[in-house]
């Protein structure tokens, strides 16, 4: 018994195919091979076409049946992970009326702004547990506000994972996961925010039916089936966002688990049974993937957005024939602390973290005798742990106190340099696993689907590959003089 999970990455788009009983990846192959486009018709805008994301879905399943390593028609349910926040628009038709205003785009955050004053601080938090700031409420008030001839033919709103599912099913479902995301969600009337809603003016018709992530959304039509090679019938059985469905791949459901990704972005994401909140919204708090009204789990959020979208922009920009591989090699050749060398990775949009500002990426003490590659490459890691741990301490003065983080060996947690940065800054150590997105939206496929009876079955066979410890201090004065660097820029930052 197989299954299948997609994964809609900001970058690409990955699929794997997972046996159930095994647990263990059949085939897995994503698309494009370079990294997708995000438009920015100006600064501060981030947008893909929706249209993309399933091509490239397409491209990539294919990729996985050319393999021959299995037989496609026995691929029993689909789960589907997801870039989180962004804003998809259709019409009656099911046609998308604009781009997809992405996570990363900034054009909104004055907008939801106006709402957490107008709505009020302390209802915003106690009820959203965030700040409207700008996540997928404001972008459509946006619309609302700016493209009003594209708002009157709306007839659903979606987040990127529902419009995929829409296109293999024909059928438009969303969950209260997605909708907290969204800052859509009230936690206290355990339904859609009247409060949202009545502010922005939207019509609650524009809202697909609610339902649990794990759980049909619909099944594969027989056209799309025939076209991907799949058999017609086979369930959606779930949709989740990046973050929390990272999480779910690393068997993080319960409180005080923590999981951390450095994608594009970076993430430290911890599960609570609280309704928590940050008194500025600088780090989110959602619905996780196993939420429910009656049994709380939420997952609080540090987003950093320039993680590793600083390292793509450095390798691109000091020699595009280095690989990543050969960029962390090279890293470690320069001392702790770069000799100086400090870098700020918050040049992709509005950072949350630090109250939406804009602050831009910034390097900082170039010396023109001293430094060179290797010092650039280790100032960009240690820049990224040295946001982690800033991220981290917001998180410790809301009650969040982890002593251990899971993460997948993916992305700059391939990079030695990168990891012992991470947890001698941190104080924290860090158990890598092999984990995919992908891979885990296909287990939450398994899970949704009822092949798996429990999560804990799910992930049974899981196994831990290391374990990093922390070496020493060595990072704390690397740290406090990468604050006061970020402090002096923060000051001299405006919204």
């Amino acid at each position: 018994m197989l299954l299948l999970g997609i994964d809609i990455g900001t970058s690409s788009v990955k699929v794997s195919v997972v046996d159930a009983n095994s647990q263990k990846t059949v085939a897995s192959a994503q698309y494009p091979d370079t990294e997708s486009p995000i438009l920015a018709p100006q600064a501060g805008w981030a947008e893909q076409d929706p249209e993309m994301w399933w091509q490239h879905a397409q491209h990539a399943l294919q990729r996985c049946n050319q393999t021959k390593a299995y037989n496609p028609l026995d691929i029993e349910a689909i789960g589907i992970s997801y870039q989180m926040h962004g804003l998809v628009v259709v019409n009656k038709d099911k046609q998308v009326l604009r781009n997809s205003i992405i996570w990363c785009d900034s054009r909104a955050v004055e907008i939801g702004e106006q709402a957490f004053a107008a709505i009020g601080r302390e209802k915003c938090l106690s009820k959203l547990l965030n700040s409207p700031g700008n996540f997928t409420a404001a972008k459509l008030a946006w619309v609302k506000q700016n493209e009003p001839a594209v708002y009157e033919q709306i007839d659903k709103i979606m987040l990127p994972g529902d419009y995929i599912a829409m296109k293999l099913t024909g059928e438009i479902t969303t969950s209260i996961s997605a909708m907290s995301e969204g800052v859509f969600y009230d936690f206290i009337s355990n339904r859609l925010s009247k409060d949202v809603i009545d502010y922005f003016g939207f019509d609650e018709s524009l809202f697909p039916t609610l339902k649990p992530v794990f759980s049909s959304h619909g099944e594969l039509s027989k056209e799309v089936a025939q076209q991907l090679q799949l058999k017609a019938g086979i369930p959606i059985a779930y949709k989740a966002g990046d973050q929390p469905n990272n999480a779910l791949s690393l068997n993080v459901l319960q409180p005080g688990e923590v999981a951390a990704t450095a994608g594009t972005s970076g993430v430290i994401y911890g599960v609570t049974d609280k309704l928590t909140y940050d008194q500025q919204s600088r780090i989110n708090t959602f619905a996780h993937v196993n939420h429910t009204p009656e049994e709380k789990r939420l997952g609080v959020l540090l987003c950093i957005n320039g993680t590793g979208s600083l390292n793509r922009w450095v390798k691109q920009l000091l020699g595009t024939s280095i690989t990543y591989s050969e960029m962390n090699r090279i890293a470690a050749e320069a001392p702790v602390g770069s000799a100086g060398l400090q870098i700020l990775p918050f040049g992709n949009g509005a950072e949350r973290m630090l109250n939406n500002k804009i602050l831009g990426a910034h390097i900082n003490n170039i010396d023109l005798n001293i430094h060179n590659q290797s010092h650039i490459f280790r100032a960009v890691h240690e820049g990224i742990a040295c946001a982690f741990r800033y991220g981290l301490d917001i998180m410790h003065s809301n009650g969040m106190s982890p002593s251990v983080i899971r993460a997948g060996r993916a992305n700059l947690f391939l990079s030695d340099v990168f990891i012992q940065s991470f947890v001698d800054v941190t104080g924290l150590p860090v158990e890598l696993y092999e984990n995919d997105g992908s891979v885990g939206a296909a287990i939450g496929a398994g899970i949704g689907a009822g092949i798996y009876k429990t999560p804990a079955e799910a992930f049974s066979k899981t196994q831990k590959l290391q374990v990093i410890e922390p070496s020493g201090k060595a990072m704390e004065p690397v740290y406090e003089n990468w604050k006061v660097l970020l402090q002096n820029q923060l000051n001299n930052t405006q919204l």
